[in-house]
């Protein structure tokens, strides 16, 4: 069996540009990867503390920016509008075996390509 990968289907591609358009707008702002790490040696028997502070993408876009931005992305895509944004969370909900993976990691490239973002979760 031979397994050939095609990397522009188009709902793929729709979903890439359905996460990078809500920072439209956004600087690009490049920035090097930085965690700030201190280690707390306890007493013998004990195991050290380890905390790490990490250093988010540096984001300009207001709440209402990033509404508006949405708004036209879920217009594109048939959904219903958002009136306010709950925090900074956006996911990309896709069945399984469509590739979900390939959208993540070519979302990755592509924040880092247009906006310069190099922190993700």
């Amino acid at each position: 069996m031979k397994l050939k990968f095609v990397s522009d289907q188009q709902f793929q591609l729709d979903a890439v540009a359905s996460i990078t358009d809500i920072f439209q707008g956004q600087a690009v702002k490049q920035a090097n990867f930085s965690i700030a790490s201190t280690m707390d040696s306890g007493a013998q028997g004990e195991l050290g503390y380890h905390t790490e502070l990490g250093y988010a993408n540096k984001l300009d876009l207001l709440d209402d920016e990033l509404l508006e931005n949405i708004n036209h992305i879920q217009l594109r895509n048939g959904l219903p509008k958002s009136t306010d944004i709950q925090g900074r969370n956006f996911t990309v909900e896709m069945e399984t075996g469509t590739g979900k993976t390939y959208v993540y990691i070519r979302t990755i490239y592509e924040l880092n390509k247009l906006y310069g973002f190099t922190k993700f979760i």
